[in-house]
Parts: structure tokens; sequence; C-alpha cells
């Protein structure tokens, strides 16, 4: 495959844990994972970071006690109720949970999700109780106070009775109130999980998907194939002779490169198709329901797009650079293929545009066997 240098994927390898051991690493039950979970949110609200998947990562392994490590390197970060900010965690996630893959994020973000949830209704429905609680004693001190048709004095002890009961509705107006807060927290929690979920798939630079989000988006393109149905279809898109625009305009032009071609992509890649952020100057679209001749004729529009426009050069109002162009690569998918093989075609005809000069749509070969038939 092509080289591409922002793809950090073969060098960011976790620093305790071999590949195989992953799939093991989070096979708790429900009830374990509510547990955890509960006591990493607690752990979570003491600190000064802010609650991105990251944290959810190193507070859910510590509370855990599967990742021995991060927990001394913890316990000893926060001797003197010291708290952990936004920059020692991340330090934290990728010294000790680098290899946190983005499915198990997710699941954990669906888990978090879950609890906010249980905790919002069962803080709902003690509210409701509270209040009708609350206004039952109100009636009942309303009739301790002066029965209807009674004089004189009080019978003793319904004094005692009287205050004690106003000191309940005292405790339960307060307790509604707490309850309303904890719901309202509950509520904001699960906006954050929502937005870190995004912010977790989606590329800063050009704002498309990034490499996670399109492995997770193939993956459900592939579960979700049907044989009746066109594509679906692949295009991988590299940028030509991006390191000597690197060199010769500076990295911040470059960056401005990327960010246009990632503003031609969300404007032309619609409803189900997906946009992604490959690795370093290398886009990916999937196109889960387009026969192979669609998929070629938006490659095409897109390289065109891409060849007529200008990108302003930063500092300067009046220079704008042309000449950027990138090449294609087309594949359609065959039945029965993995995911990795139907990348590789697709990188294939990529290289092929490359060798034939840059600038052009490649159609990728299909497999031998299914060429055989």
């Amino acid at each position: 495959m092509i080289r591409r240098d922002g793809d950090l994927s073969h060098t960011n390898k976790n620093r305790y844990i071999k590949d195989g051991d992953q799939k093991m690493r989070y096979r708790h039950s429900t009830a374990q994972s509510a547990e955890y979970l509960r006591l990493a949110l607690k752990r979570m609200a003491q600190q000064e970071a802010g609650l991105h998947p990251a944290s959810y990562a190193i507070w859910y392994e510590y509370v855990a006690g599967i990742n021995p490590a991060l927990q001394a390197e913890i316990d000893a970060l926060l001797i003197g109720n010291a708290r952990l900010n936004d920059e020692t965690t991340y330090t934290l996630y990728g010294r000790y949970v680098a290899d946190f893959d983005a499915k198990t994020a997710l699941r954990i973000g669906d888990s978090v999700s879950h609890l906010v949830d249980q905790v919002s209704e069962t803080a709902a429905q003690a509210g409701d109780q509270a209040s009708r609680f609350g206004n039952s004693l109100e009636r009942w001190s309303d009739a301790l106070v002066r029965p209807p048709g009674t004089t004189g004095p009080l019978a003793p002890g319904v004094e005692d009775i009287l205050r004690g009961t106003r000191e309940m509705q005292g405790a339960i107006s307060a307790l509604q109130a707490r309850l309303e807060e904890s719901t309202h927290e509950a509520q904001q929690l699960r906006h954050e999980v929502a937005r870190a979920r995004e912010e977790a798939l989606v590329d800063a630079l050009t704002g498309l998907s990034n490499r996670k989000g399109f492995d997770l988006a193939l993956a459900a393109c592939l579960e979700q194939t049907n044989p009746e149905m066109p594509g679906p279809c692949l295009l991988m898109i590299d940028l030509d002779h991006f390191k000597r625009l690197n060199d010769t305009l500076g990295h911040v032009f470059g960056d401005r490169v990327l960010t246009s071609i990632g503003q031609t992509l969300r404007a032309n890649v619609k409803g189900k198709d997906t946009a992604a952020r490959y690795g370093g100057e290398e886009f990916a679209v999937i196109l889960p329901q387009t026969p192979r001749g669609g998929a070629v004729g938006l490659a095409e529009a897109l390289r065109a797009m891409v060849a007529a426009s200008r990108v302003k050069r930063s500092g300067d109002k009046e220079a704008l650079i042309g000449n950027i162009t990138v090449s294609i690569g087309v594949a359609d998918y065959s039945a029965g293929e993995s995911a990795m093989d139907f990348v590789n075609r697709a990188d294939r005809a990529l290289y092929a545009a490359k060798m034939q000069g840059r600038n052009r749509v490649s159609l990728a070969q299909r497999p031998q066997s299914e060429c055989a038939k």
C-alpha cells in the first residue's frame, strides 16, 4: 500500500499489552461494567480534565484494576489531593492505554449513556415520590394545627409531631431540589458523552471522519451489503506531490490544502456515503449503494473540482495557488471480500493512477476468482 505519513496505526502501539491480549481486556459482565462506570464517573468528577473518551479509558481501567502500571502512576500523582488535568490525562492515555480501540470507546460510551438514562429515570421517579409524600405531610400538618370543629390547646405530644412533620417537609423539599439537580447533571453528562463520541471519530483539521470513523463505517457498510443492490464502492484519494508542496510553500499552506479538499468532499459526499481522512494526505469515500459506473463518475467529478480549485496562501491576500491535483483509485466490492482486501484493491488502483501520471482516476481490477466466472 502507498505510504501515508499521517497514519500512526503501526507506530503507536500499546506499551504494555500485546495485540492478542486486547480482546481480553474489557470482558466484563453488564453488572461489572455498570459498577466500574459508576466508580469511574465518581473519580472523573473529582478531576479537572473534561469528560472525554481518554478520561473514560484511564479511569475505567483504574477502577477495574486491569492496568497495574497505570494505577500505580495515578496513585502517585494523586498524593496530596492533586487533580488530573487534560494534559496529564492525555499523557497517561498515550502511555498506558494507547491501543484503546474505537469500538471499545464507543461501547463504553454506550454503557455510560445507558447508565445516565438509569440515573435520570431513578431521580425522576424519586422526585415524584418525594413530591407526593411532601403533599401528604402538608395536608397532615394542616390537620394537626387545628382539626375541624375543635377548640382549646392541642393534645400533649402533638406539638412535637407537628414540629417533626414540618422538619420532614423541609427535608423532602431539599431532596426534591437535589433530585432535580441530579437529573439535570445526568442530562448534561449524556450530552458530554454524545459529544465525546462524535469528537473521537472526527478529524480535527478537515471535519471529515477520521481513520477510526472510516474503519467503523466500512465495517458497518459491509455487514449490511445486499447482493440484490449495487455497490458498495470505495474511493481512495491521494493528494499529488504533497511533500513537495509542503517543502516549497510550508506546512501551514499544506494544512489549508487538506482543509480545502475536506470541504470539497463534505460538499459532494452526502446521505449514506462517508468521506474520511484516511491518513496524512490520503482520503477515502465509502459509497454503500453506488454501482461502479456511478463511483467512477463521482471520482472524476471530485478530481476535476480539486484541479480547478485555488487555495489562498496565508498572509497574502492576492496569492491564490492552483495546480493542486489528486489521484483516485476506485474499487467495487466483491462478495465475500474482507474489508482489508477491499481497501487494498482500491489502494492498488490509486497506485496505478499515480504511476500513469497522476491527476487521474483508475478503476481496480476485480479479484481473479470473480474474473474467472
